[in-house]
């Protein structure tokens, strides 16, 4: 489906766009000037442009689909899609980092930063693993899988309360059927914020792990 949106929207380009070219553009440049560009410089930045602009759109894509009727359930509000994005940005930073330095100078830099007393790498270096090689990866996924899974769980409570006042409930109790639908909306609207803000956090940190990975010092 995103990629057909994608197809309709470019298919006739033009150089004055209408507006759903205009609205596919902000989002473009939104991920370009606010994410890439902000991270790395202009050379890497036209480098990974590509990649991370598919990852947002495609994350954005998969946590919208928590507040679309018939669905209510978002992609990655299951860990496994998580997990397959983070591995996505886990390789490629691996990968951009020993072809930039080549493997014994991306784990020298990597795992003893310079300008440390030798005697902290007795501390510094297994932290430094942990967190280029395990808790990267980690956090990324956790941080998305559960941030879209809290949303879920909230529009589930609250809609399945207003089923309950509404047609279970007797009484003064109906009434709070009325409360619950609009804090079931009013988390809606919330959700589909917390989609494109996860997305963006996601993006940023990728765009952040593969400069950090090209990048002489960090």
């Amino acid at each position: 489906m995103l990629i057909g949106l994608v197809w309709l929207v470019v298919r006739n380009a033009k150089l004055v766009p209408g507006r759903g070219q205009s609205a596919f553009e902000m989002v473009l440049d939104f991920v370009r000037f606010q994410i890439v560009e902000q991270v790395m410089s202009p050379a890497n930045a036209k480098r990974f442009l590509p990649f991370l602009t598919t990852l947002f759109l495609a994350i954005l894509a998969f946590n919208i689909t928590g507040v679309v009727p018939l669905i209510n359930m978002a992609g990655t509000s299951l860990i496994g899609l998580p997990i397959i994005m983070a591995i996505w940005v886990y390789v490629l930073y691996l990968g951009v980092g020993i072809k930039q330095h080549g493997l014994g100078g991306y784990l020298k830099m990597s795992l003893f930063p310079a300008g440390v007393p030798k005697g902290i790498y007795v501390l510094l270096t297994p932290i430094e693993f942990l967190q280029v090689f395990i808790l990267r990866p980690a956090t990324l996924a956790l941080r998305l899988c559960a941030n879209m899974m809290a949303g879920h769980l909230l529009l589930v409570l609250c809609f399945a309360a207003t089923q309950f006042f509404f047609f279970e409930a007797a009484g003064f109790m109906k009434s709070m059927g009325a409360v619950t639908f609009v804090a079931g909306f009013a988390f809606t609207l919330f959700e589909i914020f917390v989609a494109a803000l996860q997305a963006y956090v996601f993006v940023m940190l990728s765009s952040v792990y593969i400069n950090m990975a090209i990048e002489e010092e960090h």
